[in-house]
């Protein structure tokens, strides 16, 4: 360990409550911003525990093409992986849907997450809640090291700011973080069946509400 982490009075740049600290790691303007590794790249190393929080964010598991694959070798492992969506019939789904103008579409984002997780959420070591309460930030958290996408009004998700946070202690940035994620969770409603979800009329295939599975491209 360096010497900020075995003795933080030597380093109080370090401190999670100074004005300037390390637990903010990266800073972009967009969540878009991103570089696609820096995403692989905290899923690839993670190896306790995953925590996803937000309202759709389909751009993960479409980001992901063997995202199953990779969280079956990590839960085989003894990773935990926790996936808190917004009840794509809920109220707050709803306003948040009228706020960000999106005509209705955003518990069909939702679903469509809920599509593309399908084989992760038959794996051992995954549990999906849905929430439904106002987030004023999305949490994608890995390990000790999390992304943190601050909600501006009516600006969609890839238009959100987004920190790169890493822990350093008990107390800070991360853990507030962290414990909002808890709070949260504990709330939510464990998903009665992850693989069905109530409809509108019709459903997504037409009758029963059962999600298509995604096609795995050729190898």
């Amino acid at each position: 360990q360096d010497e900020g982490y075995l003795w933080p009075a030597a380093r109080p740049d370090l401190s999670p409550g100074a004005e300037a600290t390390s637990e903010v790691v990266a800073a972009y303007g967009h969540r878009a911003d991103i570089p696609n590794t820096r995403w692989s790249d905290l899923m690839a190393t993670a190896r306790r525990q995953i925590d996803l929080l937000g309202y759709a964010f389909l751009f993960l598991p479409e980001q992901f093409v063997d995202l199953a694959l990779s969280i079956e070798h990590k839960c085989a492992s003894g990773c935990k992986v926790r996936i808190a969506l917004a009840d794509p019939d809920g109220t707050q789904t709803q306003e948040r849907d009228a706020l960000e103008q999106l005509d209705g579409t955003l518990p069909a984002r939702i679903r469509t997450t809920l599509g593309h997780l399908r084989d992760v959420l038959t794996i051992p070591g995954v549990e999906l809640r849905f929430h439904n309460v106002h987030l004023y930030n999305a949490i994608y958290r890995f390990d000790d090291e999390m992304i943190v996408t601050p909600y501006l009004y009516r600006a969609h998700g890839f238009q959100h700011p987004a920190f790169r946070l890493r822990r350093l202690g008990p107390y800070g940035v991360f853990a507030s973080f962290a414990d909002q994620f808890e709070t949260i969770w504990a709330t939510a409603t464990a998903a009665r069946n992850p693989i069905v979800v109530s409809q509108p009329s019709g459903g997504v295939d037409g009758a029963s509400g059962l999600l298509p599975r995604p096609q795995r491209p050729a190898r």
